[in-house]
């Protein structure tokens, strides 16, 4: 059987499945009687996604026809899908699911809190797509010289004297960090916020300027770091950036010593004398 076959058929047992296990007063409606049939009625969703009761019903039967993101996510909310299940109906539906970015400017879990003091006493912090600083360890606070000041990790390194000091290997750093956000700029094209951060810095700092102008792409998941702090001297830590599942909008950023340095027991010292 062809896998787009396939996929129509669980199509029309999910969908099945989920009308029936919603009732009328779940969704505002009222409940009025006896029904033959569990749960809402293939109309009764149509109306509530604001879809055509005809082009609904060949949706649930698995026709092949053809969908939209909107549409798709209209009869999401009418069957109050979570995440998984709006990303499932996406690739039942044979779409390219969407980024499961959470709720924006949601804070970051006790989970998440745990893991970076965990990674203790290496530097472990968690970035938003623009780059904020939304969670850090006390490492990374140390060993990056992560101060009030620093609320934008992109904006500081181009603008924030001690933090972009800090980096051994600027100038080769920066071509990344702005091929990378330029790449997700385009990923999330409806959020302005990007164009706005670009705009000021291409305002406040030249070599930023210079580089976005470049129009480069990259997308950043692992690398070396190489930095000069002030008390500890030269360390040099390798990174990952790793996207949580049910959270795209964030990154947590992991670094471990570079193997043939001394910069393990550089950070230990560090860590354990904070100034």
């Amino acid at each position: 059987m062809p896998a787009s076959q396939c996929h129509r058929d669980q199509l029309k047992v999910f969908l099945r499945a989920k009308r029936e296990a919603l009732r009328p007063a779940d969704v505002g409606m009222p409940d009025g009687g006896r029904r033959r049939t569990p749960g809402l009625r293939r109309e009764e969703v149509a109306v509530i996604a604001g879809v055509g009761v005809s082009w609904y019903t060949w949706l649930e039967q698995g026709r092949d026809i053809k969908v939209s993101d909107a549409v798709l996510d209209a009869i999401a909310r009418a069957l109050k899908l979570d995440e998984a299940e709006r990303t499932h109906l996406y690739v039942l539906a044979g779409l390219n699911p969407p980024d499961p970015a959470g709720r924006p400017g949601a804070p970051v879990s006790e989970q998440l809190r745990a893991v970076l003091d965990a990674w203790m006493p290496n530097p472990a912090h968690v970035l938003d797509r623009h780059y904020n600083l939304v969670a850090m360890n006390d490492a990374a606070r140390r060993v990056f010289g992560f101060d009030d000041d620093v609320r934008n990790c992109m904006v500081a390194f181009f603008t924030h004297p001690t933090y972009r000091g800090r980096f051994t290997e600027r100038h080769e750093f920066a071509r990344d960090m702005v091929a990378d956000f330029r790449a997700s700029s385009v990923r999330y094209q409806d959020d302005p916020l990007f164009g706005r951060i670009a705009e000021e810095l291409c305002t406040a700092s030249p070599e930023f300027a210079e580089l976005w102008a470049r129009s480069d792409v990259r997308s950043r998941s692992q690398g070396i770091k190489a930095i000069t702090h002030p008390e500890a001297g030269d360390l040099t830590f390798d990174y990952s950036l790793l996207r949580l599942p049910d959270r795209a909008d964030l990154n947590v950023v992991l670094h471990t010593p570079h193997p043939d340095t001394d910069t393990e027991e550089k950070v230990r010292s560090l860590v354990a004398h904070p100034g």
